[in-house]
């Protein structure tokens, strides 16, 4: 009988799943729009008053986007008074979407990544994940680990998208 080999395992392939890479954390989006007099302008005593009683220890450790979901002109000064008080308590703060707050946190795990075990590797980007990993995040990924590697797939290791190989 012939012994079953692991050509995978022999293969030398190095996986990286970004989804294991996820900064963990809840994400909030703070919208302005409820402050809004008849859902059209930001008075600014107002807003002011929101500002000093609003309970902000509810966002104490949280990914947090601040921005406004109607079509309605902030004055920037809003934003940042708000970032004010998140500032402190909060792990992240973005203007704009929960989208580009998730871009943001990606693109910071992506810049911190040590990229020592990855020198001369053969990479497989795991392609398959349960939560959505923005497209952005496989491009970063892409671009730091290009110099880098000596190859580039996408997928799993037992069916991958070859996508660079380093010319010899």
């Amino acid at each position: 009988m012939e012994e079953i080999v692991n050509k995978v395992q022999q293969s030398g392939l190095i996986q990286i799943d970004l989804e294991s890479l996820r900064p963990g954390g809840e994400r909030i989006f703070f919208d302005i729009a409820p402050q809004l007099y008849m859902g059209l302008a930001l008075r600014e005593k107002d807003f002011r008053a929101f500002v000093q009683s609003h309970d902000w220890q509810q966002y104490t450790g949280k990914h947090v986007a601040i921005g406004c979901s109607t079509d309605a002109i902030i004055p920037t000064w809003a934003y940042m008074l708000v970032c004010t008080q998140l500032s402190p308590i909060v792990s992240t703060i973005h203007f704009g979407t929960l989208q580009e707050l998730e871009n943001q946190l990606f693109q910071s795990m992506i810049q911190n990544l040590d990229l020592t075990p990855y020198v001369d590797g053969k990479i497989v980007v795991k392609g398959c994940s349960k939560e959505a990993v923005p497209t952005d995040a496989y491009v970063a990924l892409t671009n730091r680990l290009r110099p880098i590697v000596r190859s580039i797939f996408f997928g799993e290791p037992c069916s991958t998208v070859p996508l660079y190989k380093k010319a010899r």
